[in-house]
C-alpha cells in the first residue's frame, strides 16, 4: 500500500521527465524543481515522491 499511483501523476511525471529538467533522486530537490510548475502542494508532492523513485530505480530515458 501507499505506492499506488493516479494515471494523473503517472501522465504529469513522464511529461515532465521529458522536459528540460535536472531532477533526481532527492526528493526535496525535485519538490523546489517543480515549485513554480505545480499550483497545488499535494500534486507537487506526489510527483515529486515518484520522480524521486523513477530516478532511482533507472536513468533518465
Amino acid at each position: 500500500m501507499g505506492r499506488i499511483k493516479t494515471a494523473m501523476i503517472k501522465r504529469a511525471t513522464h511529461e515532465l521527465r521529458k522536459q528540460d529538467i535536472n531532477f533526481s533522486t532527492d526528493f526535496n530537490y525535485n519538490k523546489k524543481m517543480l515549485k513554480n510548475l505545480m499550483p497545488s502542494k499535494r500534486v507537487r508532492n506526489k510527483i515529486a515522491g515518484y520522480i524521486s523513485r523513477l530516478e532511482k530505480a533507472q536513468p533518465k530515458e
